[in-house]
């Protein structure tokens, strides 16, 4: 069997591999899952693009890319408009023309950024940006469909997850943009079974934060029985996704990590071990948690699920591919295509397919690796296998709180963070990325200020718009004369939890808002 890491450390891409999965050394020799070894005929090892593959939704594939085209039509509208309007500023009456074209786009700016002198134009960079923080908003306000309700199945998502042993899924992936689409597109996971999902650099996670989190979803079970009551053998599963790109894996992968799949992966997985301790070192028990390493390639959507072994035990080296497993299971039934993925993670596991005591985290695996599928095939369907652009195309960076409500790859660059200096090296890197694409046409760089607060708690309203506006103005002081010639724009915004609506916040005092 071939090895998956090669000895400069970087793994095998999907298509020189010769197996989707790798037996952990030791593992016993009753194992007796099928191993199925692809037809590795083309490229990446799939299918031909002209079958219908069983695992396909096309329903909801459609649905998806509808979605995907109306936002990037919305962010395409913005800069023919500003062009047909930037050689009518000097006439009279600009401001207001203006204000009503840009409304049939749902964009406000205010007359007086809109007045310009033969002396003194208009900064249509900075004015660009204005209009994509805007775009972005009301996109976010727009409440898409997420339920994933036109998957095959049909099932109930919790449902789903509480049958393969869980009450939550808390996912962590890299901030980078081309990872924007995580949770709706790549894994296809209804977000009701999503509790958490944050963004870092690298998916470096802030083990403190990540504790906190499954703290207060546990007290919530005690309390209130909610997602499910406590006494119910359930866990808490925490995913860390990172990625690599398989067309130029030394310049497109992970900029945290220096495009070094292999040290992306080690990196994550030890985060995620770190996380698992820091809960049985503070509450003694860990045994209601469970961790899952993820891989993402982000020229093809597939990804690499590191199944853990029957001790629980992760190896960045072990894996099923999903790109192979789309060629495994191409001209199957769409039973028979399920029980070969099942099949094919019981022999990453090393274990017998029948096996109880792993059964929840495999039949987890498969279910990631088969909705994931559907996601190859799409991409395949609109792209032909790969996506064109296998670089950064990000519109703009949003910092704070997560904002999940619009997904698509590329779109956004998510940093989560308290503070400034808590997220300042991921900043630096988001910063750096959206310059290269925005300094060359002499654009501003967008930036939203996304704070999140519980309605039902007094003064949590006005607690999160100093805190929106002490984020604003550091992000300011520290990268606004350095982001791009054009500059820094700026929007703090805030947001009840559980509702679409924001509410941009002014951080200049009341006797200057004028």
């Amino acid at each position: 069997m071939r090895a998956l890491v090669q000895a400069d450390g970087r793994m095998l891409a999907p298509w020189d591999q010769q197996d989707a999965w790798v037996r952990p050394s030791g593992a016993p020799a009753t194992v007796r899952s099928r191993r199925i070894r692809p037809n590795l005929t083309n490229s990446v090892g799939l299918a031909s693009p002209t079958s219908a593959h069983p695992l396909a939704e096309p329903a909801l594939s459609v649905m998806l890319q509808q979605r995907g085209e109306e936002i990037e039509a919305a962010f395409a509208s913005v800069e023919p408009m500003l062009r047909r309007l930037a050689p009518q500023q000097f006439e009279g009456h600009f401001p207001q023309h203006a204000q009503r074209e840009l409304a049939r786009l749902g964009i406000s700016i205010e007359a007086g950024e809109l007045a310009s002198s033969w002396s003194k134009p208009l900064d249509l960079g900075l004015i660009h940006a204005r209009c994509v923080i805007a775009t972005f908003c009301n996109l976010v306000e727009r409440e898409f469909d997420r339920t994933h309700a036109l998957l095959e199945e049909g099932e109930d998502a919790e449902s789903v997850i509480r049958r393969f042993g869980f009450h939550g899924i808390d996912i962590t992936s890299c901030a980078d943009g081309r990872l924007g689409g995580v949770v709706d597109f790549i894994l296809r996971v209804p977000p009701a079974i999503v509790v958490a999902h944050s963004s870092y650099g690298g998916a470096m996670f802030d083990v403190e934060t990540a504790l906190h989190q499954w703290e207060a979803l546990e007290l919530r079970r005690w309390r209130l029985g909610l997602p499910n009551d406590a006494t119910e053998p359930t866990r808490y599963l925490k995913i860390g996704v990172y990625h690599f790109s398989s067309v130029d894996p030394r310049h497109q992968g992970c900029t945290a990590h220096d495009s070094d799949e292999m040290r992306a992966a080690s990196a994550l997985l030890s985060r995620l071990e770190e996380f698992a301790g820091a809960i049985q070192s503070t509450h003694g028990d860990a045994t209601g948690v469970a961790t899952l390493l993820i891989g993402v390639d982000t020229d093809t959507d597939a990804i690499r699920v590191h199944i853990p072994d029957a001790a629980g035990v992760v190896d960045v080296a072990r894996f099923a591919s999903s790109g192979i497993l789309y060629g495994a299971t191409a001209g199957l039934e769409r039973d028979a295509a399920k029980a070969v993925i099942r099949a094919a993670v019981a022999e990453c596991a090393g274990v017998d397919a029948n096996d109880e005591a792993t059964e929840g985290m495999r039949w987890l695996c498969g279910y990631l690796l088969k909705n994931n599928i559907s996601q190859v095939d799409a991409v395949r369907a609109s792209s032909d296998g790969r996506y064109s652009d296998s670089g950064h195309a990000e519109k703009l960076i949003v910092i704070g709180d997560p904002i999940d409500d619009v997904q698509l790859r590329n779109l956004a660059f998510h940093v989560r963070m308290d503070t400034v200096e808590q997220g300042a090296q991921d900043l630096d890197i988001g910063l750096a990325i959206l310059a290269k694409t925005h300094a060359p046409p002499g654009l501003a760089v967008p930036l939203l200020v996304h704070v999140v607060y519980d309605e039902r708690i007094p003064g949590a309203r006005g607690r999160a718009m100093a805190r929106a506006c002490r984020l604003g103005a550091a992000v300011k002081n520290r990268y606004g004369a350095t982001a791009t010639a054009a500059g820094l724009v700026v929007q703090e915004v805030v947001r009840a939890e559980g509702r679409s609506c924001m509410e941009l916040v002014d951080p200049r005092p009341k006797e200057a808002r004028g």
